[in-house]
């Protein structure tokens, strides 16, 4: 085991929440209970800015396969602030394939990719047409936060509407994109609901995901009422 490795678990098992472990091992059920830690939150953060834009934190991102889950979160959030596109992207890369779970995977987002979204969108159709299930979540989550606001096409929601899976982690994130997409553009997204162009499992929890939006109207909510459990064609 290398120094920093030691150092950084050792960190990590000091700051253990036992009532929390517990809570994370039920809400992350594809994850090894033996590799869960229990920190919450704000204290990894906390400990990532001790480690961002320093030699240990570089060290620490450069040992790949982690042994714990938070070491795994440490890894995201150190990669969050890395400020140059070819750099963060790298880091990305390097990281997806010992991605195993949605936390972590959720967790995974530089900022600068927000600053190179042209660039971006050929790496996530990479992301998206690979075999690997939190690869391609990935890839779906990185359209939902950077290409449903300004930077929108309607070709993204035929990108996503495209990809097909038996894999639940992959129709989740499915179903939450298209719901962020009723909640920000109803009038693009709404025609997908209405051909029921998704998985029904998927229509539907996309619908139950935007009925449970604050920022889906009144009216749209209404109408998305009468399309959910009907049956596909």
């Amino acid at each position: 085991m290398r120094p920093i490795e030691e150092e950084v678990q050792q960190r990590l098992l000091a700051l253990q929440d036992l009532p929390y472990r517990a809570f994370s091992c039920k809400l992350i059920p594809t994850a090894d209970p033996d590799n869960i830690i229990g920190v919450r939150m704000p204290r990894l953060r906390h400990l990532a800015r001790e480690y961002t834009g320093n030699a240990r934190g570089a060290s620490f991102l450069g040992i790949l396969p982690h042994r714990y889950h938070e070491e795994n979160l440490l890894h995201s959030l150190l990669i969050e602030p890395v400020p140059v596109y070819e750099s963060a992207l790298q880091a990305v890369e390097t990281f997806l394939p010992y991605i195993d779970n949605w936390a972590v995977c959720d967790l995974t987002a530089p900022v600068v990719f927000a600053s190179n979204r042209h660039d971006l969108l050929e790496n996530i159709q990479a992301w998206l047409d690979s075999d690997k299930t939190y690869t391609i979540r990935f890839g779906i989550g990185m359209l939902l936060r950077h290409y449903l606001d300004d930077a929108f096409h309607t070709d993204i929601l035929e990108t996503v509407a495209s990809i097909h899976s038996d894999e639940y982690y992959v129709n989740m994130m499915i179903a939450w994109f298209f719901a962020t997409a009723l909640a920000k553009q109803y009038a693009a997204a709404l025609p997908y609901i209405l051909d029921r162009r998704l998985a029904p499992w998927t229509h539907n929890k996309t619908i139950q995901k935007a009925l449970e939006s604050r920022r889906v109207s009144a009216a749209g909510k209404e109408r998305l009422r009468l399309l959910k459990g009907l049956a596909h064609a």
